[in-house]
């Protein structure tokens, strides 16, 4: 994977506009993920997550010259911070502020950085080696490919248990449900994020 992206960045940096917009598609059900989550916390549901990712993509485009790093995890950070800052100019304009600030951006960006974590997360066996934690943590881009193909009610309960880090009756709070039908729902889109998930092993 990590060879084909490098030969993509490459493409994209002689000028190869149409392979950078297939290599920032690539990730778009990723940081609609990591926006989504973000959106709930700070801005109460009010912004569109595509919205964001997209707004995300123009600054990539625009910034792409100056990104220097040659693997995927280099682009997947440098994505990520142009993520934060993309938040951080929405939640000022909803909260009607004009100052730029830093201390929020590095705090959205340390924010996603640990969502990202949780995200890869998920289906590792807390009993599992510090070594294989770290392969799995490489995983997190096909668990958000499997997650994004679940019914809508599934990616919910398992963001807000998973990645919110909420309580069942807070989950059940945000969802309008009961506690036992949230725990139930949580326990099937589990089992089913599983099987997706298998489906994406290379």
């Amino acid at each position: 994977m990590d060879g084909e992206i490098a030969l993509l960045l490459a493409q994209a940096r002689t000028g190869d506009n149409a392979v950078l917009g297939q290599l920032l598609e690539s990730y778009h059900n990723y940081l609609r993920l990591l926006a989504r989550i973000e959106i709930g916390r700070r801005l109460q549901g009010k912004i569109d997550a595509s919205d964001i990712v997209q707004e995300t993509f123009l600054d990539a485009h625009r910034h792409f010259p100056s990104f220097r790093g040659e693997v995927e995890a280099q682009f997947v950070q440098w994505l990520r911070a142009i993520l934060a800052g993309t938040l951080a100019n929405n939640v000022r304009r909803y909260l009607g502020t004009q100052a730029r600030d830093l201390n929020m951006e590095q705090q959205l960006a340390a924010d996603l950085d640990q969502s990202s974590c949780a995200l890869a997360q998920i289906l590792v066996d807390p009993h599992s080696s510090p070594s294989q934690m770290a392969m799995r943590g490489e995983q997190s881009l096909r668990v958000t490919a499997a997650l994004s193909r679940l019914p809508e009610d599934y990616q919910t309960v398992l963001i807000l248990r998973h990645l919110e880090g909420l309580t069942f009756p807070q989950v059940a709070e945000r969802m309008e449900r009961s506690v036992d039908s949230v725990e139930k729902l949580w326990l099937r889109g589990l089992t089913r994020l599983k099987k997706e998930f298998a489906g994406e092993q290379p």
